[in-house]
């Protein structure tokens, strides 16, 4: 059976494709769950439109992301938590401490968008990726001071 894809479904293709998938599985799961219409002529031409749409809305939102990032370029944020001897931390600094010290200074970014190999433990100077879209991604650098 010919369907269309609406949205990317993995393994099998992005929107707006023209797969061939077995019967059972367009009719129990790509169709209910409206990620694919069957491939008629006019829902070809529907598809391309939301194409056309989806494809606007993603070059505006990366042009806003881009925009977000050089107003990032030069911050940089400052966490204070309790330190032992040699420099470790009683905790750790996570995605959230950096999401909250960014919306401190003005940004609202959220906590999933904030990339950490792992929790921070030392104190320092660390650099973090933000990634504000899939295609734009920025390093802030953390400072990590030992709280009075």
């Amino acid at each position: 059976m010919e369907v269309i894809l609406r949205e990317e479904v993995e393994k099998l293709g992005r929107r707006g494709d023209l797969v061939k998938v077995a019967a059972g599985y367009a009719r129990n799961y790509l169709l209910p769950k409206k990620l694919a219409v069957t491939a008629t002529e006019s829902n070809k031409k529907i598809v391309e439109q939301e194409k056309q749409a989806h494809l606007r809305r993603e070059a505006k939102e990366v042009s806003e992301a881009q925009e977000l990032g050089k107003l990032m370029g030069s911050v940089s944020v400052t966490i204070a938590q309790k330190a032992g001897e040699n420099d470790q931390l009683f905790g750790s600094v996570t995605a959230g401490d950096v999401a909250a010290a960014l919306e401190k200074l003005g940004y609202t970014i959220d906590r999933r968008k904030v990339h950490l190999e792992e929790p921070i433990k030392q104190l320092g100077e660390h650099k973090v990726t933000v990634r504000l879209h899939r295609d734009v991604s920025i390093d802030v650098p953390v400072h990590v001071v030992r709280e009075d």
